[in-house]
């Protein structure tokens, strides 16, 4: 019988030198990906609380502001409440045009699962909310949600 000897090997370092490479690789990678879509709310506007919330998914929603309109201060400049569209203000009369050219400008699937959020002043009054609604019936836009705090959190 032979006898073997036990020779222990030492493990080499890891070598971090690539590191920095895949680090801003996929830096650039995300920052290519995400789509940063930043609505500025061009009315004042205080959400609603509700006890029964749940989260939406981010693609295909288009923002409906509801509130008094405001200056880039901040600064009240009307009492009668406003209708924003993403970013710009519009009438009764023209919501469903402008909803339907926010229809066209998303892809098939995002047609499909289009969402309309409402973020209401609380005191908006509920004929302007009513209205808007009607309108957006017309308009074929049936899947609305509306924002809220949940009960207690401001």
């Amino acid at each position: 019988m032979s006898r073997f000897r036990q020779t222990r090997r030492e493990v080499p370092g890891l070598n971090m030198a690539a590191m920095p490479d895949l680090i801003f690789t996929v830096l650039f990678f995300f920052m290519i990906v995400t789509h940063m879509r930043e609505v500025k709310p061009m009315v004042r506007y205080a959400v609603p609380q509700g006890t029964e919330l749940e989260k939406t998914r981010k693609s295909s929603i288009v923002y409906l502001f509801i509130g008094k309109p405001v200056n880039e201060q901040g600064e009240l400049v009307g009492d009668e409440p406003r209708i924003q569209v993403n970013d710009r203000y519009v009438t009764l009369e023209q919501l469903g045009s402008e909803i339907a050219a926010e229809r066209a400008k998303m892809s098939d699937d995002d047609r499909q699962h289009m969402v309309i959020s409402i973020r209401a002043d609380r005191d908006t009054e509920m004929g302007v909310i009513n209205d808007v609604k009607q309108e957006l019936r017309k308009a074929g836009a049936l899947n609305i949600n509306y924002s809220a705090t949940k009960k207690g959190k401001k």
